[in-house]
Parts: C-alpha cells; structure tokens; sequence
C-alpha cells in the first residue's frame, strides 16, 4: 500500500496535476480543451496525463481523431485515490484560479463542440456520470 499510496501523491503532488484533476471532475474533456485552458504545450500536458494515468487517476478513451481524458472509473473502488480527489475538490472549492480553470474548460467545451471536438457522442456523457466531486 505505501508503494501505491506514493505513486498517487506524486502523480497529485504538481501544480499543473492538480489543475486537471480538479478540471476533470467536472467532466472528460479532449487533450485539446486541456492545452487551452493551461496553456502549455501539447507535449507537456501529454506527460502530465500521462503520470495522472499510470497512477490509475485518470483514464482515456479515443474517439475518432480525438483522445478524451476523465476520471478512472476504478477510483470509486479505491479509497486511496477516492479520498485524494476528495481533498483536492475540497481544497480548491473557493480558490479563485481553480474556479476560472473551470470557466475556462466549460468554454473551451462549447468551442469544441462547435468545431467538432466534442464528447457528446459518447455512452458515457448520455448517461450523466457523476464524478468522484458528486458533480455530473
């Protein structure tokens, strides 16, 4: 457990990290959404979500040319992880930057909706998954 427990709080234990984190609480969104609201090159956030996956944090699904990133369902079975999200959600309630963060991937969401980039093919954005935050 001390091995797994230290893979999630280094994966956490990044300012950029968190702000997906917190981010994908509110929904999957595409590697592209992501690059916008941090504005980072597309490399850079490609490692970030890549450490946030090998963490079992987040998980991706590809849809036609695009790769969507979310929450990993498992996290609901893992108290470890569920517990971090749950702190991290906490502790960014009313922190200003974390709340444009949000307003900035909302944005980003209804741009790449009207270009194409969308999520709302999915199975998983018709039935309203609720993220570990209790928001759908």
């Amino acid at each position: 457990m001390y091995r797994e427990l230290e893979t999630i709080l280094k994966a956490a234990g990044d300012r950029n990290r968190l702000r997906i984190l917190h981010m994908l609480a509110d929904g999957p969104l595409c590697v592209c959404q992501i690059v916008a609201v941090l504005d980072l090159a597309q490399p850079t956030i490609s490692k970030h979500l890549a450490v946030l996956k090998t963490a079992g944090l987040i998980e991706d699904e590809k849809r036609g040319k695009w790769v969507f990133y979310d929450l990993a369902g498992r996290i609901k079975k893992n108290s470890a992880r569920r517990r971090l999200l749950r702190l991290v959600e906490k502790a960014l309630a009313g922190d200003s930057e974390a709340g444009k963060d949000l307003k900035q991937a909302g944005r980003e969401k209804a741009r790449a909706l009207a270009a194409g980039c969308s999520d709302e093919s999915s199975p998983r954005s018709k039935v309203g998954v609720v993220s570990a935050g209790g928001r759908p």
